[in-house]
């Protein structure tokens, strides 16, 4: 599952770069947010552990009926474990960062972002499925 999520980080598609520039001051701000996530039997595409968020950009294959069921039950199972999935097309991310960026920031608002400790230390947390 690792060798696949660094696999994936690699080579990223054109939206996920515009998002993790989109996110950049996100980033800055304390929100830690990580790319090609292993989560239980999942990878998922962005993952904020502190915030127990999860982003997922999605591309053609997703919105096949196919595509929407397995997407259905994989946020499913990732909401058991207490995290919330923002999903957005390439096209949202694209063609609109600003209201990808607002609602990311409504969601987001209600977590205050993870601070580094003064002794260097941070938070780490994971899913076990």
């Amino acid at each position: 599952m690792v060798t696949i999520a660094q696999k994936l980080r690699k080579n990223p598609s054109v939206a996920e770069v515009r998002f993790w520039t989109l996110i950049e001051s996100l980033r800055l701000g304390g929100y830690h947010f990580r790319k090609q996530v292993p989560l239980g039997p999942f990878i998922v595409d962005f993952a904020c552990h502190h915030a127990k968020l999860v982003v997922e950009i999605d591309g053609d294959s997703h919105y096949t009926d196919e595509g929407l069921d397995k997407d259905r039950k994989r946020d499913a199972a990732l909401a058991e474990h207490g995290f919330t999935v923002l999903r957005f097309s390439n096209l949202d991310v694209l063609d609109n960062p600003d209201g990808v960026y607002e609602t990311l920031m409504a969601v987001l608002g209600q977590r205050p972002p993870s601070l580094p400790s003064p002794r260097g230390g941070g938070l780490r947390r994971g899913l076990l499925l």
